[in-house]
């Protein structure tokens, strides 16, 4: 393992530039785990990272790729043995720690998850952190009183993205039967069905709230885009209902008032995936194996390093489906 690829964003004068290169193991930020990468994938956030200040990356040069599975190799900690298969999510990886884009990666030993049983390498990052996302979205939106007895109708916002697209999947799976997907261009409609909208609305449909409070016709929302789109949706939720959030595509702006807060008592509930304690990553991760596993039937498209930059690209223009794997070995 004296050199091997991957790629690398540096900061050049004005531009940010990334491409792919032979490095070492002195490439690598510190850690106590030495793996394997057998897959990463590829995250509106990973975007975000190769683009001039696109605000994931705190210094240069860095390998980006904020997931990884693989098998570690070498340990000088007690957690997992070496041999071991492992995933690796959030913290700073591909951030101020070089991450998944590499055919080798060193991290903390507290950042990483035994890969599940019932679930190998390639479908770990077939969920990656856009999956587990979609899961905390979830969860805790169920713990907020979207139940199965109560049929309840639920958006998802950012329908054929990462998140959206495995949040419709998941929804389907455990038996939601009144889940509307919402799109912005025509051609993500059929996609949205397919895997698991019992309806679709195009962006254009939705109202330009004028009032603080509008027709109720949400009972829940799982948003991934934020910005205007959750603008519009926080005041059309039925009493007692909520929305989660987890992305901010749709920019990081917020216009709305606390009366559909106070007078329906909705609930926004934050989603963060990035530092979720390693304690508790373990137990999503296994439901997500076995009762959630929809990674068989996931839109999946699976590139290497030399192509991964046209997947950046199509991310960046909006043209990006569902979930692209990285293989690295």
């Amino acid at each position: 393992m004296e050199k091997f690829r991957a790629i690398v964003v540096n900061s050049i004068g004005d531009e940010v530039k990334y491409e792919l290169k032979t490095v070492t193991a002195d490439d690598l930020s510190e850690g106590e785990m030495l793996i394997k990468v057998a897959y990463s994938s590829v995250n509106y956030k990973d975007m975000l990272a190769v683009q001039k200040n696109g605000g994931v990356i705190r210094n240069y040069p860095m390998i980006p790729g904020i997931d990884l599975s693989g098998t570690v190799v070498s340990s000088t900690s007690e957690k997992l043995a070496v041999g071991e298969d492992v995933i690796v999510t959030g913290f700073d990886m591909g951030m101020t720690h070089t991450g998944g884009f590499s055919e080798y990666a060193r991290v903390k030993a507290d950042w990483v998850v035994k890969l599940p049983e019932n679930l190998s390498l390639e479908e770990a990052m077939i969920f990656g952190t856009a999956g587990f996302t979609a899961a905390l979205s979830i969860i805790e939106l169920e713990k907020n009183g979207m139940s199965l007895e109560k049929n309840p109708k639920i958006l998802v916002t950012g329908a054929t993205g990462g998140v959206g697209s495995i949040a419709l999947q998941i929804l389907s799976k455990i038996g939601f039967t009144n889940v509307i997907a919402l799109v912005r261009k025509d051609y993500q409609i059929e996609l949205a069905k397919k895997i698991g909208a019992n309806s679709v609305i195009h962006t254009d449909e939705l109202a330009d709230n004028k009032k603080p409070l509008s027709k109720p016709i949400f009972d829940f929302v799982l948003d991934t885009v934020g910005g205007e789109t959750a603008s519009k949706l926080i005041p059309q939720i039925s009493y007692g209902g909520s929305i989660s959030m987890c992305g901010n595509a749709g920019g990081i702006g917020l216009n709305a008032t606390v009366l559909p807060l106070i007078l329906r008592g909705i609930n926004i509930l934050g989603i963060d995936s990035v530092n979720v304690p390693i304690e508790d990553r373990g137990d999503i991760w296994d439901i997500m194996a076995n009762g959630w596993n929809i990674t068989r039937a996931t839109l999946v498209s699976e590139v290497s390093l030399e192509t991964l930059p046209d997947t950046i690209e199509k991310l960046k223009n909006g043209q990006h489906l569902g979930r692209t794997i990285v293989k690295l070995s």
